[in-house]
């Protein structure tokens, strides 16, 4: 048996462990606020491995977990799921709906699928990555942390971004980057158009391999990874004013 022969059957064989010593949960039994009180029940006893089955697509799965766990969904989740959380290692066997990680201090969240409007909105630690499609609005309001798609992302993407970046290894929608202004926005493909005050820079030959380097540590796969990327960033217009709003100029006094 060769060496990475070895590593796999070492790998595989601590996950099956993994698998049976985690404490299961059947979603279809129990109400979404008992489901997530159970959660954090088992958190608090020391189970924090937890696998939920039978998510079916439900709302608010997940929210305002803020310990070190591990949480699997064995199936797609619907809005806000994992939103609120620190230091979750969520994953999402299947798709997610809008505003997943929603405001994530810290820890990570795989999504397996696509995910709907808003993922990662305000969040400011932590790392998202969604191995499919990503909705409007990605990363709105970021304020850290890191957010991966390995396809496309909708319009808005970086909407009034602050911190952090987002790498799109595909195409970027309508508006991209607008009104951002400090983070950045990498993409492998094109953007439809920019936002306000948002322009397209090149990525330095440092930037491309630190980028790189996040995404072969977050398991994307090295065929996906472009091999040119181009950034969205703030070309900070909008951090001043010139003209006043009408209500302000008839209360100025000279």
């Amino acid at each position: 048996m060769t060496a990475k022969s070895a590593r796999a059957l070492r790998t595989t064989r601590e996950k099956d462990a993994a698998a049976a010593a985690a404490k299961e949960i059947d979603a279809r039994k129990l109400t979404t606020r008992n489901l997530n009180a159970s959660i954090k029940q088992l958190i608090s006893k020391g189970k924090t491995n937890i696998r939920i089955l039978n998510p079916d697509a439900r709302h608010n799965l997940a929210v305002g977990v803020v310990h070190n766990c591990t949480i699997t969904f064995l199936g797609s989740v619907g809005y806000y799921c994992s939103s609120y959380c620190d230091g979750v290692d969520v994953k999402i066997e299947g798709n997610a709906g809008w505003g997943l990680g929603d405001n994530l201090m810290s820890g990570r969240i795989a999504v397996h699928g696509d995910s709907g409007a808003s993922t990662g909105a305000s969040m400011r630690g932590g790392t998202i990555v969604v191995n499919g499609n990503a909705g409007a609005r990605l990363g709105i309001s970021m304020k850290g942390g890191e957010l991966i798609v390995t396809g496309n992302s909708g319009f808005l993407t970086g909407f009034m971004m602050q911190k952090g970046r987002v790498i799109v290894l595909g195409n970027v929608g309508d508006a991209g980057g607008d009104s951002m202004y400090e983070g950045v926005v990498y993409f492998g493909g094109a953007v439809d158009s920019l936002g306000a005050d948002a322009v397209v820079d090149t990525v330095s030959s440092e930037e491309y391999r630190d980028v790189s380097a996040s995404l072969e540590k977050n398991g994307i796969a090295n065929s996906l990874i472009p091999k040119t990327l181009r950034k969205i960033v703030s070309s900070k217009k909008l951090y001043h004013y010139d003209s006043l709003e009408p209500l302000e100029r008839d209360r100025l006094v000279i």
